[in-house]
């Protein structure tokens, strides 16, 4: 007898070889015999799909936000829907471990708009260890950590604006690598977040020799993805020359007008540097608009010195003078170098239910309703929501997203933002939105290529010793899909719908989709990199 049957399905097995047909046998939550079709017999429980389903490995999300939904709602039945048993957490920067009690309270203040500010919450845990410990006591995907940057520099600067000194870097460099040693994949930047974005190139490489010392990888949000674009890839690309680390470009995108039609250059920079030896990856979302905080668009100055600091900017008038200054004529490097287009920017999410009626307007419909000007609307919202609004950015290219998803380095990545009356669909939609549009009705990848980019790929990028592919002795991290008919619904006005074409996911041998619904299953864990074996368990 064995745990789990799954009877005569077509297998994608996630290599981006051709299909074949099988049964798969799982016991123990491994996958234990790929057999002839119908030659299987004897299992606690079978999946008999029919004709056309599609088994594939589990999806892995190489960028999410889920850092503390994972901890408050384990069902996590947004993603498990779409297909996604494996997500990279710790993203952008900005995150929840290493941690002491000052600079939590900063960073919980700072992005709430991306995971909420739970006040329930325990949020006890103060090493990575202890974060990833957290996990392991039930969430429905695995998930992999990410030592964030700016936490470091936050932990060993402060949040002012200036340079680190020999003996701060020392201390980060110790900081990330105890994180590392205690199963972290890598290390994530935020180039455009505070206090992050305030390291120069050499306080980075420093940080970067060490995530190359332990095996894991760099995955920086740039310094820009709109006016400088092109010097922030090369930048990191530098980097990876340099010291030797590995580099996953996150959300790679060239947005805003001035990049239009430049995706080729960027992707000829990548090729350039694969060519010399770099080990180069990227991810990035199947959709143009982008999604992020309203206060990201402030300019790194004026939110030097954290939250608080930056509130009391916005009540003095010549503080405010400048800002408006940058945003609106000179560009902020928080909106990467652009000035903002308010007509882009679009309210998905508040915390403030006085401010409920303002989600799905943009940042131009509200200032004329309100007939002030859309700066104005800018500062006042930023004030009354205390920095957890959420927005949309209308920015993005369709070429660009296009050239840059055929990269044979590329893999899928959500980006996705789960707090928020109307948050960005990526956050429901992103892998059957792949399968379904770029791969049944746009022919832009065919289903098996398509499915090495959400699978395979990405399971060599985290190095996991044994995921990411159907393979005998693989833990069963598998999803079950119909690809005539998965779709994804939702849209940005009504965002948070199932997709549509996903029967079955299984994590660790355990249905947590069944028949389309959710089962209860706990089976995730979280995945550590064994640094003895540079490999991911």
């Amino acid at each position: 007898m064995t745990d789990l049957l799954i009877r005569d399905v077509d297998v994608v097995d996630g290599t981006g070889a051709p299909r074949y047909r099988a049964d798969i046998s799982v016991d123990n939550g491994r996958i234990t015999e790929i057999l002839s079709p119908r030659t299987v017999s004897g299992a606690d429980k079978t999946i008999d799909p029919g004709p056309g389903c599609v088994l594939a490995p589990g999806f892995i999300d190489m960028h999410a936000h889920s850092d503390l939904r994972l901890l408050t709602d384990p069902g996590h039945f947004p993603k498990i829907s779409q297909g996604v048993t494996t997500e990279v957490i710790g993203q952008d920067g900005i995150s929840y471990a290493p941690i002491d009690d000052a600079a939590l309270d900063v960073i919980r203040r700072q992005i709430a708009g991306w995971n909420g500010n739970p006040t329930d919450l325990d949020f006890s845990w103060r090493s990575v260890a202890e974060y990833l410990d957290r996990l392991d006591l039930g969430i429905t995907p695995n998930a992999a950590y990410l030592v964030p940057q700016g936490t470091l520099r936050l932990l060993a600067v402060g949040a002012d604006q200036r340079p680190a000194t020999p003996a701060e870097i020392r201390h980060m460099q110790e900081l990330l690598a105890q994180g590392l040693s205690e199963g972290a994949v890598g290390m994530s930047s935020g180039l455009t977040y505070t206090p992050g974005m305030y390291a120069d190139t050499g306080e980075l490489a420093a940080l970067c020799e060490v995530v190359a010392e332990f095996g894991g990888f760099y995955a920086p949000h740039t310094r820009s993805y709109g006016a400088g674009a092109l010097e922030a890839y090369a930048e990191m690309i530098e980097l990876a020359r340099i010291t030797g680390c590995a580099l996953h470009l996150t959300h790679a995108t060239m947005n805003f007008g001035v990049n239009r039609g430049r995706a080729p250059e960027f992707l000829d920079m990548i090729n350039a540097g694969l060519a010399d030896g770099c080990d180069i990856t990227l991810d990035t979302y199947p959709y143009l608009p982008g999604a992020t905080t309203l206060s990201a668009l402030l300019p790194s100055w004026a939110m030097s010195g954290g939250p608080d600091a930056a509130l009391e900017r916005l009540q003095d008038p010549a503080a405010r003078a400048r800002i408006t200054q940058d945003v609106n004529v000179n560009g902020s490097d928080g909106c990467h170098g652009v000035t903002v287009e308010w007509e882009t920017i679009q309210i998905s999410g508040v915390a403030n239910p006085d401010l409920d009626r303002y989600v799905g307007m943009t940042i131009d419909k509200i200032a004329a309703h309100r007939r002030l000007a859309p700066v104005d609307v800018f500062f006042d919202l930023l004030e009354r929501d205390t920095f957890a609004t959420t927005i949309l950015q209308h920015v993005g290219h369709e070429e660009n997203v296009r050239a840059i998803m055929v990269h044979p380095k590329h893999m899928g990545g959500s980006d996705a933002i789960l707090v928020g009356e109307r948050p960005h669909p990526r956050a429901w939609g992103t892998f059957p939105r792949y399968l379904g549009h770029y791969v049944r009705e746009v022919g832009l990848l065919g289903l098996e290529d398509c499915i090495n980019h959400l699978t395979g790929r990405a399971a060599q990028r985290l190095r996991l010793a044994d995921r990411g592919f159907v393979r005998t002795g693989y833990a069963a991290d598998l999803v079950l899909f119909d690809p005539t008919a998965i779709t994804d619904t939702a849209t940005f006005d009504n965002p948070k719908q199932q997709a549509l074409g996903i029967s079955h996911v299984i994590v660790n041998g355990q249905c947590a989709i069944e028949d389309g619904r959710p089962t209860g299953q706990l089976a995730g864990r979280a995945l550590r990199m064994d640094r003895s074996r540079k490999q991911t368990v």
